[in-house]
Protein backbone atom coordinates (compact mmCIF):
# COMPACT_ATOMS: atom_id res chain seq x y z
CA UNK A 1 0.00 0.00 0.00
CA UNK A 2 0.72 3.38 -0.93
CA UNK A 3 -1.36 5.23 2.03
CA UNK A 4 -1.30 5.91 5.30
CA UNK A 5 -3.65 6.61 8.08
CA UNK A 6 -7.65 6.65 8.62
CA UNK A 7 -9.43 9.85 9.18
CA UNK A 8 -6.29 11.69 8.11
CA UNK A 9 -4.64 9.52 5.30
CA UNK A 10 -1.84 10.01 2.97
CA UNK A 11 -0.68 8.49 -0.70
CA UNK A 12 2.55 9.04 -1.73
CA UNK A 13 3.79 8.74 -5.14
CA UNK A 14 7.00 9.19 -7.20
CA UNK A 15 10.37 7.68 -7.74
CA UNK A 16 13.85 8.43 -6.78
CA UNK A 17 15.00 9.38 -10.40
CA UNK A 18 11.21 9.88 -12.13
CA UNK A 19 9.94 13.48 -12.62
CA UNK A 20 9.19 14.25 -8.99
CA UNK A 21 7.34 12.87 -5.84
CA UNK A 22 4.21 14.24 -4.02
CA UNK A 23 2.00 13.40 -1.41
CA UNK A 24 -2.33 13.90 -1.26
CA UNK A 25 -3.55 14.33 1.84
CA UNK A 26 -7.32 13.63 2.42
CA UNK A 27 -9.05 14.26 5.73
CA UNK A 28 -7.61 16.89 6.71
CA UNK A 29 -10.55 19.57 8.24
CA UNK A 30 -10.78 22.65 6.80
CA UNK A 31 -10.11 26.43 7.98
CA UNK A 32 -6.20 25.30 8.80
CA UNK A 33 -3.78 28.12 7.95
CA UNK A 34 -1.08 26.67 5.85
CA UNK A 35 2.76 28.16 6.72
CA UNK A 36 4.34 27.23 2.95
CA UNK A 37 7.42 28.50 4.93
CA UNK A 38 6.98 25.89 7.96
CA UNK A 39 6.52 23.21 5.11
CA UNK A 40 9.74 24.21 3.36
CA UNK A 41 11.81 24.86 6.23
CA UNK A 42 11.03 21.25 7.41
CA UNK A 43 11.41 19.86 3.72
CA UNK A 44 15.06 21.83 4.22
CA UNK A 45 15.65 19.47 7.38
CA UNK A 46 15.14 16.44 5.18
CA UNK A 47 16.90 17.46 1.69
CA UNK A 48 20.39 16.04 0.38
CA UNK A 49 23.59 17.88 0.30
CA UNK A 50 23.47 19.55 3.93
CA UNK A 51 26.83 18.88 4.62
CA UNK A 52 29.95 16.63 3.92
CA UNK A 53 28.49 13.81 6.26
CA UNK A 54 24.95 13.65 4.25
CA UNK A 55 24.67 12.69 0.23
CA UNK A 56 25.98 15.36 -2.18
CA UNK A 57 23.10 15.05 -4.32
CA UNK A 58 21.65 18.51 -5.08
CA UNK A 59 18.19 19.04 -4.54
CA UNK A 60 16.57 22.06 -3.37
CA UNK A 61 13.08 19.67 -2.21
CA UNK A 62 10.80 22.93 -3.30
CA UNK A 63 7.38 22.39 -3.03
CA UNK A 64 4.04 22.87 -4.87
CA UNK A 65 0.96 23.03 -3.45
CA UNK A 66 -1.64 21.86 -6.28
CA UNK A 67 -5.08 21.46 -4.54
CA UNK A 68 -7.07 21.87 -1.37
CA UNK A 69 -5.47 25.41 -0.65
CA UNK A 70 -7.01 28.71 -1.03
CA UNK A 71 -6.61 32.06 0.23
CA UNK A 72 -3.71 30.26 2.53
CA UNK A 73 -6.23 27.73 4.24
CA UNK A 74 -7.28 24.19 3.95
CA UNK A 75 -10.63 23.79 2.12
CA UNK A 76 -11.94 20.42 3.73
CA UNK A 77 -11.07 18.56 0.13
CA UNK A 78 -7.40 16.59 -0.92
CA UNK A 79 -4.29 18.09 -0.74
CA UNK A 80 -2.15 17.63 -3.14
CA UNK A 81 2.01 18.72 -3.40
CA UNK A 82 4.32 17.79 -5.79
CA UNK A 83 8.11 18.02 -5.28
CA UNK A 84 10.07 17.58 -8.93
CA UNK A 85 13.29 16.01 -9.05
CA UNK A 86 16.13 18.03 -10.27
CA UNK A 87 19.25 16.40 -9.69
CA UNK A 88 18.61 12.79 -11.13
CA UNK A 89 22.25 10.84 -12.25
CA UNK A 90 20.95 7.62 -13.17
CA UNK A 91 24.28 6.47 -15.10
CA UNK A 92 25.15 6.13 -11.73
CA UNK A 93 22.89 2.90 -11.57
CA UNK A 94 23.36 1.34 -14.97
CA UNK A 95 26.10 -0.84 -13.37
CA UNK A 96 23.33 -2.79 -11.58
CA UNK A 97 20.63 -2.88 -13.52
CA UNK A 98 20.80 -6.56 -13.48
CA UNK A 99 22.68 -7.17 -10.08
CA UNK A 100 21.51 -7.65 -7.04
CA UNK A 101 22.77 -5.20 -4.14
CA UNK A 102 23.33 -6.61 -1.06
CA UNK A 103 20.92 -5.65 1.93
CA UNK A 104 18.72 -3.17 -0.44
CA UNK A 105 15.18 -3.68 -2.21
CA UNK A 106 16.71 -5.11 -5.25
CA UNK A 107 16.27 -9.15 -4.87
CA UNK A 108 12.72 -8.79 -2.99
CA UNK A 109 10.88 -5.91 -5.45
CA UNK A 110 12.25 -8.09 -8.33
CA UNK A 111 11.00 -11.18 -7.19
CA UNK A 112 7.64 -9.70 -5.91
CA UNK A 113 6.83 -7.18 -9.08
CA UNK A 114 8.94 -9.01 -11.58
CA UNK A 115 10.55 -5.93 -12.65
CA UNK A 116 12.46 -3.04 -10.60
CA UNK A 117 13.21 0.31 -11.34
CA UNK A 118 17.04 -0.19 -10.90
CA UNK A 119 17.79 3.78 -10.65
CA UNK A 120 18.34 5.06 -7.28
CA UNK A 121 15.84 1.97 -5.84
CA UNK A 122 12.99 3.78 -7.46
CA UNK A 123 9.98 3.39 -5.16
CA UNK A 124 12.13 1.98 -2.38
CA UNK A 125 14.52 4.98 -2.62
CA UNK A 126 14.52 7.23 1.06
CA UNK A 127 13.79 9.61 -1.40
CA UNK A 128 10.22 9.26 -1.26
CA UNK A 129 10.07 10.10 2.57
CA UNK A 130 10.36 13.70 1.27
CA UNK A 131 6.74 13.47 0.75
CA UNK A 132 5.72 12.10 4.21
CA UNK A 133 7.79 14.99 5.57
CA UNK A 134 5.78 17.22 3.31
CA UNK A 135 2.69 16.09 4.67
CA UNK A 136 3.61 15.59 7.96
CA UNK A 137 4.46 19.48 8.34
CA UNK A 138 0.54 19.99 7.43
CA UNK A 139 -0.26 17.43 10.48
CA UNK A 140 2.23 19.50 12.75
CA UNK A 141 0.54 22.57 11.74
CA UNK A 142 -2.54 21.20 13.07
CA UNK A 143 -1.17 19.53 16.26
CA UNK A 144 0.19 22.98 17.23
CA UNK A 145 -3.02 24.50 17.59
CA UNK A 146 -3.54 21.61 20.17
CA UNK A 147 -0.18 22.24 21.98
CA UNK A 148 1.49 19.21 20.74
CA UNK A 149 5.00 19.64 19.80
CA UNK A 150 6.90 16.98 18.39
CA UNK A 151 10.98 16.61 18.74
CA UNK A 152 13.57 14.33 17.47
CA UNK A 153 17.47 14.41 17.86
CA UNK A 154 20.23 11.96 17.28
CA UNK A 155 20.79 9.85 20.46
CA UNK A 156 23.45 7.42 19.08
CA UNK A 157 25.73 7.09 16.27
CA UNK A 158 27.45 3.27 15.98
CA UNK A 159 28.41 3.08 19.91
CA UNK A 160 28.63 6.47 20.59
CA UNK A 161 25.53 7.14 22.76
CA UNK A 162 24.01 10.15 24.05
CA UNK A 163 23.70 9.10 27.99
CA UNK A 164 21.66 12.10 29.19
CA UNK A 165 17.66 11.93 29.07
CA UNK A 166 15.63 14.10 27.13
CA UNK A 167 14.64 16.19 29.81
CA UNK A 168 17.92 17.05 30.44
CA UNK A 169 18.45 17.92 27.08
CA UNK A 170 17.56 21.31 25.40
CA UNK A 171 16.31 19.54 22.15
CA UNK A 172 16.40 22.75 20.34
CA UNK A 173 20.15 22.02 20.30
CA UNK A 174 20.13 19.21 18.12
CA UNK A 175 19.01 21.90 14.96
CA UNK A 176 22.64 24.25 15.25
CA UNK A 177 24.90 20.91 14.23
CA UNK A 178 25.02 18.65 11.37
CA UNK A 179 24.34 15.29 13.42
CA UNK A 180 21.37 17.31 14.85
CA UNK A 181 22.58 15.94 18.20
CA UNK A 182 21.52 18.33 20.99
CA UNK A 183 24.63 18.27 23.08
CA UNK A 184 27.09 19.96 21.53
CA UNK A 185 30.36 18.02 22.60
CA UNK A 186 28.55 14.68 21.61
CA UNK A 187 27.73 16.03 18.39
CA UNK A 188 30.57 16.72 17.28
CA UNK A 189 32.34 13.46 18.41
CA UNK A 190 29.65 12.11 16.14
CA UNK A 191 30.44 13.79 13.46
CA UNK A 192 34.05 13.02 12.91
CA UNK A 193 33.04 9.16 13.72
CA UNK A 194 30.32 9.97 10.69
CA UNK A 195 33.33 11.47 8.88
CA UNK A 196 35.92 8.68 9.04
CA UNK A 197 33.16 5.95 8.29
CA UNK A 198 32.51 7.80 4.84
CA UNK A 199 36.37 8.29 4.20
CA UNK A 200 36.51 4.94 4.93
CA UNK A 201 33.98 4.22 2.26
CA UNK A 202 31.59 2.58 4.83
CA UNK A 203 28.51 3.30 6.72
CA UNK A 204 27.00 3.07 10.17
CA UNK A 205 23.58 3.32 12.01
CA UNK A 206 21.95 5.30 14.97
CA UNK A 207 19.53 5.59 17.28
CA UNK A 208 17.03 8.26 16.60
CA UNK A 209 14.63 9.52 20.22
CA UNK A 210 11.41 11.24 19.60
CA UNK A 211 9.47 13.24 22.26
CA UNK A 212 5.91 14.06 22.40
CA UNK A 213 4.64 16.57 24.94
CA UNK A 214 1.03 18.01 24.65
CA UNK A 215 -0.57 15.05 24.20
CA UNK A 216 -4.28 15.80 25.43
CA UNK A 217 -5.43 12.25 27.56
CA UNK A 218 -7.69 9.63 25.29
CA UNK A 219 -6.03 9.45 22.08
CA UNK A 220 -5.34 5.99 20.46
CA UNK A 221 -7.81 2.73 20.27
CA UNK A 222 -7.74 0.08 22.85
CA UNK A 223 -7.33 -3.21 20.68
CA UNK A 224 -5.66 -3.48 17.70
CA UNK A 225 -4.98 0.68 16.75
CA UNK A 226 -3.01 1.19 19.77
CA UNK A 227 -1.08 4.14 20.11
CA UNK A 228 2.11 2.77 20.23
CA UNK A 229 1.32 0.15 17.67
CA UNK A 230 0.37 2.99 15.05
CA UNK A 231 3.54 5.01 16.06
CA UNK A 232 5.58 1.78 15.92
CA UNK A 233 4.49 0.89 12.64
CA UNK A 234 4.44 4.16 11.11
CA UNK A 235 8.18 4.34 12.27
CA UNK A 236 9.04 0.58 10.91
CA UNK A 237 8.09 1.96 7.70
CA UNK A 238 10.80 4.34 7.20
CA UNK A 239 13.70 3.32 5.11
CA UNK A 240 16.50 1.68 6.89
CA UNK A 241 14.53 0.99 10.26
CA UNK A 242 15.24 -1.96 12.30
CA UNK A 243 13.71 -1.44 15.56
CA UNK A 244 11.64 0.42 17.66
CA UNK A 245 10.85 1.15 21.85
CA UNK A 246 8.68 3.03 23.68
CA UNK A 247 8.90 4.23 27.51
CA UNK A 248 11.00 2.23 29.67
CA UNK A 249 11.30 -0.31 26.13
CA UNK A 250 13.24 -3.08 26.50
CA UNK A 251 14.90 -2.18 29.62
CA UNK A 252 11.56 -2.59 31.49
CA UNK A 253 11.59 -6.18 30.76
CA UNK A 254 14.01 -6.86 33.15
CA UNK A 255 12.17 -4.53 36.02
CA UNK A 256 9.65 -5.73 38.80
CA UNK A 257 6.12 -4.40 38.70
CA UNK A 258 6.84 -2.87 41.92
CA UNK A 259 9.73 -0.66 40.05
CA UNK A 260 8.14 -0.13 36.94
CA UNK A 261 4.55 1.09 37.55
CA UNK A 262 3.74 4.06 37.02
CA UNK A 263 1.77 5.61 40.45
CA UNK A 264 -0.95 8.57 39.74
CA UNK A 265 -1.44 11.62 42.04
CA UNK A 266 -3.44 14.95 41.11
CA UNK A 267 -1.85 18.22 41.10
CA UNK A 268 -3.14 21.44 43.05
CA UNK A 269 -5.09 22.06 39.88
CA UNK A 270 -6.64 18.67 39.83
CA UNK A 271 -4.96 17.35 37.35
CA UNK A 272 -3.75 13.78 36.80
CA UNK A 273 -0.37 12.80 36.40
CA UNK A 274 2.12 10.09 37.08
CA UNK A 275 5.11 10.00 39.17
CA UNK A 276 7.15 8.67 37.15
CA UNK A 277 6.89 7.57 33.32
CA UNK A 278 8.01 4.45 31.97
CA UNK A 279 5.07 4.05 30.00
CA UNK A 280 6.07 6.30 27.92
CA UNK A 281 2.60 8.41 28.14
CA UNK A 282 0.41 5.79 26.95
CA UNK A 283 -1.59 3.47 28.80
CA UNK A 284 -3.73 0.42 27.37
CA UNK A 285 -3.11 1.83 23.99
CA UNK A 286 -4.14 5.61 24.73
CA UNK A 287 -2.39 8.30 25.86
CA UNK A 288 -2.64 9.19 29.76
CA UNK A 289 -1.20 12.79 28.49
CA UNK A 290 1.97 12.83 29.75
CA UNK A 291 5.14 13.00 27.32
CA UNK A 292 5.39 10.20 24.94
CA UNK A 293 8.74 9.00 23.85
CA UNK A 294 10.68 6.47 22.06
CA UNK A 295 13.58 5.31 20.19
CA UNK A 296 13.91 4.34 16.58
CA UNK A 297 16.80 2.40 15.53
CA UNK A 298 18.75 2.52 12.36
CA UNK A 299 20.70 -0.06 10.62
CA UNK A 300 23.81 1.09 8.43
CA UNK A 301 23.13 2.90 4.98
CA UNK A 302 23.47 -0.15 2.47
CA UNK A 303 25.13 1.24 -0.30
CA UNK A 304 28.63 1.35 0.64
CA UNK A 305 31.86 2.45 -1.44
CA UNK A 306 33.38 -1.29 -1.60
CA UNK A 307 33.21 -3.89 -3.55
CA UNK A 308 30.54 -6.68 -2.40
CA UNK A 309 30.19 -10.03 -3.69
CA UNK A 310 26.64 -10.88 -5.08
CA UNK A 311 24.80 -12.56 -7.71
CA UNK A 312 22.72 -11.02 -10.91
CA UNK A 313 19.55 -11.76 -12.82
CA UNK A 314 20.70 -14.70 -14.02
CA UNK A 315 22.52 -16.33 -10.59
CA UNK A 316 25.64 -15.94 -11.54
CA UNK A 317 28.02 -14.23 -8.86
CA UNK A 318 29.25 -11.03 -9.33
CA UNK A 319 30.97 -7.93 -7.79
CA UNK A 320 29.24 -5.03 -6.80
CA UNK A 321 31.00 -1.61 -6.87
CA UNK A 322 29.81 1.07 -4.74
CA UNK A 323 28.70 4.14 -6.97
CA UNK A 324 26.49 7.44 -6.82
CA UNK A 325 25.98 9.29 -3.98
CA UNK A 326 24.62 8.08 -0.24
CA UNK A 327 24.92 9.07 3.06
CA UNK A 328 27.30 7.46 5.51
CA UNK A 329 25.09 7.61 8.09
CA UNK A 330 20.88 8.37 7.73
CA UNK A 331 20.29 9.23 11.09
CA UNK A 332 20.68 13.00 11.07
CA UNK A 333 18.44 13.31 8.29
CA UNK A 334 16.05 10.97 9.32
CA UNK A 335 14.99 13.37 12.15
CA UNK A 336 12.50 14.98 10.38
CA UNK A 337 11.47 11.96 9.15
CA UNK A 338 10.73 10.09 12.74
CA UNK A 339 8.68 13.85 13.52
CA UNK A 340 6.74 13.77 10.36
CA UNK A 341 5.13 10.33 10.58
CA UNK A 342 4.66 10.74 14.41
CA UNK A 343 2.74 13.84 13.08
CA UNK A 344 1.05 11.93 10.77
CA UNK A 345 0.14 9.81 13.67
CA UNK A 346 -1.28 12.04 16.40
CA UNK A 347 -3.09 13.51 13.71
CA UNK A 348 -4.60 10.78 12.47
CA UNK A 349 -5.93 10.33 15.99
CA UNK A 350 -7.01 13.37 17.51
CA UNK A 351 -9.81 13.29 14.22
CA UNK A 352 -10.86 9.73 15.38
CA UNK A 353 -11.17 10.72 18.60
CA UNK A 354 -13.82 12.65 18.05
CA UNK A 355 -15.85 10.21 17.50
CA UNK A 356 -15.43 8.54 20.77
CA UNK A 357 -18.20 9.73 22.59
CA UNK A 358 -21.06 12.05 22.45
Amino acid sequence: MNSYGKAFRITTFGESHGAGIGVIIDGCPAGLTIDTDFIQQELNRRKPGQSRITTQRREKDEFQILSGVFEGKTQGTPIAMVIMNEDQRSHDYSHIAEQFRPSHADYTYQAKYGTRDYRGGGRSSARETAARVAAGAVAKLLLAQLGVKIEAYVSKVGKLALEKHYSELNIALAEENAVRCPDPETAQKMFDLIDATRKNGDSIGGIVTCVIKGTPVGWGEPVFDKLHAELGKAMLGINAVKGFEYGSGFEGASWYGSQHNDAFYTDEQGNVHTRTNYSGGIQGGISNGEDIYFNVAFKPVATIMQDQESIDLHGNVVTVTGKGRHDPCVVPRAVPIVESMAALVLADFYLRNRSARV
